[in-house]
């Protein structure tokens, strides 16, 4: 029983903060022997293809379009393509309004991933770039991205997210702005070490000629499409200058449905992504894919809920103080936990007990993510969280 608590406890540690602190180390201990790729400013930059799939995206698209045609990249070098299928409101006529953007619309959706394959044959340029309906781009994201393609080795490249967090936050904002921060820094260390493992929809790329189109019924396409690049030997690199901004989710409610559905698609990608958990194939990749996703997708969850009913069954059969001191910290810390959810329904915005009621709404999101998932009730068609305006 003791030994059993004591590895819990070190998967746990290991898996949300352990990980960062190894990583940052492998980093330090590598910059004193490798240099990092060296980017030629004056390199001819590539033609590009900007992919949004949007579905009813009515109150937001114009602002979306605008937000792409100002970006400050070559226009003779950029095609802006469109797939609003589906779309039941003013969306797709919206967007025909603007002469610079390509518009695929069919009446019937099909899901992201069929939206996506449908549009490849229409794409003309070496580099493809997968951006939301519902993000803005700096004005330099696209030269940012590109760059790193001069490594022949680079395969795609993952911008990153920004969560726009008021002052005064609530649960969704404070604690959804605080993973994206941390999970930036562990992506960033990531592709330092070796190779980030997945990629966000709200802005990432890859070589148009790696694309490999994966199973329509895939819940998160993003992660699967770079994936599976990865699995073939190829880099994937991150631009934090690239980056994609976007409002939080309107409230937890919200923030869990989609939790939900991508923790869903994570067992998906677990049991379709073996080439990556092997670590006979890129052992690096996989080391760093089962430290970042899997712990987190898998097992995790469950040993949060093991680990306080073992701490409890060891203090009552000894009075060693260690684990009284253990068992107290993890009553508190779903004691804030529990606080954060109250200051939620009362709408009194204290940040600092938003932190641990995310952290519990996150994991208690794998764990329904994967009854889901087994229960075969998680449609591969994009769920539109509403965001906070």
């Amino acid at each position: 029983m003791i030994i059993a608590f004591w590895i819990s406890l070190f998967l746990i540690i290991y898996t949300f903060v352990g990980y960062g602190f190894l990583l940052y180390l492998l980093v330090k201990l590598k910059r004193l022997f490798t240099k990092p790729f060296s980017f030629n400013v004056n390199a001819e930059l590539p033609t590009v293809t900007i992919l949004v799939a949007a579905w009813n995206e009515q109150d937001i698209i114009d602002e979306k379009v605008l937000n792409t045609l100002d970006l400050d990249y070559p226009k003779n070098k950029m095609q802006v393509i469109f797939i609003t299928d589906g779309s039941t409101d003013e969306t797709a006529e919206r967007i025909n309004k603007y002469s610079e953007i390509e518009l695929l619309h069919e009446d019937i959706r099909t899901g992201k991933m069929a939206a996506i394959k449908r549009a490849m044959p229409f794409v003309k340029n070496e580099i493809l770039i997968f951006t939301d309906a519902n993000t803005f781009l700096n004005k330099a994201a696209i030269n940012e991205l590109v760059k790193h393609y001069q490594n022949p080795k680079v395969g795609a490249v993952a911008g990153e997210k920004r969560i726009m967090v008021e002052e005064l936050a609530d649960a969704s904002s404070a604690g959804e702005g605080f993973y994206w921060k941390y999970e930036s820094k562990l992506k960033k260390w990531d592709y330092e070490l070796y190779s980030n493992v997945g990629a966000a929809g709200e802005l990432f790329s890859i070589r148009t000629a790696l694309y490999q189109p994966v199973e329509s019924d895939t819940i998160i396409d993003d992660h699967m499409i770079a994936m599976r690049i990865a699995e073939k030997g190829y880099i994937i690199a991150y631009e934090p200058n690239s980056y994609a901004s976007e409002t939080s989710s309107a409230n937890v409610k919200e923030e869990l449905k989609r939790k939900i559905r991508m923790a869903a698609g994570g067992i998906q990608s677990i049991l379709r992504l073996k080439k990556a958990a092997n670590p006979f194939h890129y052992p690096v990749l996989t080391f760093q894919y089962i430290s970042h996703r899997v712990l987190r997708w898998t097992i995790t969850p469950f040993l949060l809920i093991f680990l306080v009913v073992l701490n409890v069954m060891i203090v009552l059969k000894t009075d060693l103080i260690l684990y009284q001191a253990i068992l107290f910290a993890q009553v508190l810390f779903y004691l804030l936990s529990a606080l954060g959810w109250f200051f939620e329904q009362k709408n009194i915005k204290i940040k600092a007990f938003f932190i641990p009621y995310y952290f519990c709404i996150m994991n208690y999101a794998v764990l329904a993510g994967m009854i889901r998932y087994y229960k075969k009730n998680q449609s591969a068609a994009w769920e539109r969280s509403l965001r906070k305006t």
